[in-house]
């Protein structure tokens, strides 16, 4: 079988790592792939975004499956056009994909379908987006409507701070369309949990949960990031909240598409916050979580291409899970999510008894390079988080970082 992973993140590279488990595959491929994912796929230089490059790749290649990671080729249509050519996609449809394309959209269909998340209005003047604010208070939630890889989502603890979210999105334009409109959400309290699953149609099989770290700073402080580690499992959910997690959110949100006319396929993420009335739902992703992917993969015991051949044919892939912990860890560029400079020598790691996964980085003459701002991320696995933990927070410990890179040190603690 040959396989390929669009994408150039942590996330495709974490995919890539799990498919070559797989001593079967006759080939990976990755497009664009990244410096990283050289040692494991054959990175073919075609942008995410060129779908109709990508379809006549996978056409002459004799590609048996694609596998695709970010969100924007998915809301630009890459399934549909390659169901048109008869290709094999795992992947939502652009239809499908709105669920993540549009936080209205996502919000009006949970209350529709009665999925528990918090109450909102949707806003695209700055006056009455302000007025709501006054009325409402802070802390409060700003979301640019459309896909911000990840920036667009303001949690405002003043309504100072709310306001000035209103400005730079829909009066500075800082998302350009994808901020011209707004969602201004309730405020929720509680923990955070991501919820993966592999979905077609009305078949939902849930992943193990993970929690990420979005905030860049130790104590969930400073800006929000696309993410600075993750861990799983998580030992403050229960089984209770998870089953209903699964049952009045996965798959009510799988019917509720279909009814919609927009089955979906692929990955259906929901991020999740655990409410002292249980778990609501903070946002749709409609593909794996980046970091969370890099630490719920290494703990599926199943084949990956296998458990997306079952879900395609309506199949209960039956995942199984190692009884362990997995914790990952993200470097990332001094300054990042602001500005950072690139072009800086990758610290050396050498413990075997960890992984590493590259994001933002591309392959100098003399060694790897920093090429964006989430660099790369150190993983461990162990019977305990604390365990797993220690693992990579003695790699992360000993390297060198020459006031290049910072790291969150409290991950899973």
């Amino acid at each position: 079988m040959k396989i390929l992973v669009v994408g150039r993140g942590g996330r495709e590279h974490s995919i890539v790592k799990k498919l070559k488990e797989n001593q079967q595959l006759k080939k990976i491929y990755a497009a664009p792939g990244n410096a990283g994912m050289e040692e494991d796929a054959e990175c073919i230089p075609i942008d995410e975004m060129n779908i109709e490059e990508l379809a006549a790749f996978a056409k002459e290649a004799k590609v048996d499956l694609t596998i695709v990671g970010p969100e924007n080729p998915l809301n630009a249509g890459i399934a549909n056009h390659f169901h048109q050519e008869n290709l094999a996609i795992f992947a939502p449809s652009k239809e499908a994909a709105w669920l993540e394309g549009s936080k209205s959209y996502a919000k009006d269909f949970m209350k529709k379908y009665d999925i528990p998340t918090a109450s909102y209005g949707v806003f695209q003047d700055a006056v009455q987006a302000k007025k709501r604010i006054a009325e409402t208070g802070a802390p409060i939630v700003i979301k640019a409507d459309g896909l911000a890889a990840g920036k667009g989502v303001i949690v405002a603890m003043t309504e100072e701070e709310a306001n000035q979210a209103i400005d730079n999105m829909l009066v500075d334009k800082a998302f350009d369309q994808a901020g011209s409109t707004v969602v201004i959400e309730e405020y929720l309290e509680g923990a955070e949990f991501s919820l993966m699953a592999f979905v077609h149609e009305d078949k939902v099989y849930p992943m193990m949960a993970a929690r990420d770290h979005k905030r860049a700073f130790d104590n969930d402080e400073g800006p929000n990031t696309g993410g600075m580690g993750a861990f799983a499992p998580i030992p403050d959910l229960t089984e209770e909240a998870f089953e209903f997690s699964v049952e009045q959110i996965l798959k009510k949100t799988a019917e509720g598409m279909i009814k919609e006319g927009r089955p979906f396929t692929g990955i259906l993420y929901a991020g999740l916050m655990l409410t002292k009335n249980g778990p609501k739902v903070i946002e749709f992703n409609t593909r794996f979580g980046d970091p969370e992917t890099q630490v719920v993969l290494p703990l599926l015991k199943n084949d990956l291409v296998q458990v997306m051949q079952d879900v395609l044919a309506k199949k209960n892939p039956k995942l199984e899970w190692h009884k362990e912990a997995c914790v990952g860890v993200v470097l990332a560029s001094e300054g990042y999510p602001g500005q950072y400079s690139k072009g800086n020598p990758l610290p050396h790691f050498d413990d075997e008894d960890t992984y590493i996964i590259h994001a933002g980085t591309k392959k100098a003459p003399e060694a790897f390079v920093s090429d964006g701002g989430r660099v790369l991320l150190v993983g461990g696995r162990a019977e305990t988080l604390t365990q797993a933990a220690a693992k990579v927070y003695q790699q992360l410990d000993k390297a060198e970082l020459n006031g290049n890179f910072f790291y969150r040190s409290d991950i899973a603690k």
